[in-house]
């Protein structure tokens, strides 16, 4: 079993429209969401692009609590406070402490070292492998060196997209990501960037390139993948011996 603690950026999100304005904005179903329950969701610009993945937690019955990748909340504020036109739903930028607990056979409240006034979340793919404790507060001091080490090998094995390295803000399509099944709901109703999501859905269309796990072969962040002295795509994230890359539809498997 692994622990670590990291630090995400985060929105509190208040207001008697806080449920029904994430619901139109990201692109999973948000309303449906009961006290204490997450869903991961995009945050889409109009023309389909990721500004953000994120994740909802619904802490009350007009609060949320939403936890990205350091460095990704800018980006995410500033989409959400886009549109937001006579509702009642007030976004308070937040730092937000991830208790980690990754491994087999564990639940919700195996990390007895979190404050009980965290809230405990599926992460990633919501398998039964992975938790997160989530508390809004002072920022705490992250884990280093062999713990977050650990944590970035199991997000790497995972194919668990990142912010600044397998996203980039503006950029990177949903679809390319592998997440696009826990992260989008395809019956919820409209939001931003929705256009392009249903039409590659519905035509079975791919990502030019997608994300898949490669070895690292001793590659680094930002180097060619090669396969047959052909160059099929870009490794993106390394930790240990295995990487990510995104490569050409084509060469992916």
């Amino acid at each position: 079993m692994i622990r670590a603690i990291e630090i995400r950026d985060g929105l509190r999100v208040t207001g008697s429209d806080a449920a029904k304005y994430l619901h139109s904005q990201l692109s999973n179903d948000i309303a449906s969401l009961g006290s204490g329950e997450s869903r991961y969701a995009f945050a889409l610009d109009p023309t389909g692009k990721v500004v953000a993945l994120c994740r909802v937690t619904r802490v009350g019955p007009d609060e949320f609590l939403i936890d990205t990748d350091r460095g990704a909340g800018a980006d995410l504020l500033a989409r959400l406070l886009r549109f937001r036109i006579r509702v009642d739903a007030n976004f308070e930028p937040v730092d937000v402490t991830a208790w980690c607990t990754r491994g087999e056979g564990i639940g919700i409240d195996s990390d007895a070292s979190a404050p009980p006034e965290s809230v405990g979340v599926a992460a990633w793919w919501g398998d039964g492998s992975a938790f997160d404790h989530l508390l809004i507060g002072p920022a705490t001091v992250a884990s280093s060196g062999d713990e977050l080490s650990a944590i970035e090998a199991e997000r790497v094995r995972a194919r668990w997209p990142r912010h600044g390295a397998e996203i980039v803000s503006g950029e990177t399509l949903p679809a390319a990501t592998g997440v696009v099944p826990v992260a989008v709901s395809f019956t919820k109703g409209c939001y931003p960037g929705q256009e392009l999501v249903e039409r590659m859905d519905s035509r079975g269309a791919t990502s030019p390139f997608v994300l898949c796990a490669v070895p690292a072969d001793g590659r680094s962040p930002g180097d060619a993948y090669v396969l047959d002295g052909v160059e099929v795509g870009k490794i993106t994230s390394v930790a240990g011996d295995a990487a990510l890359a995104y490569v050409k539809r084509d060469f992916a498997s």
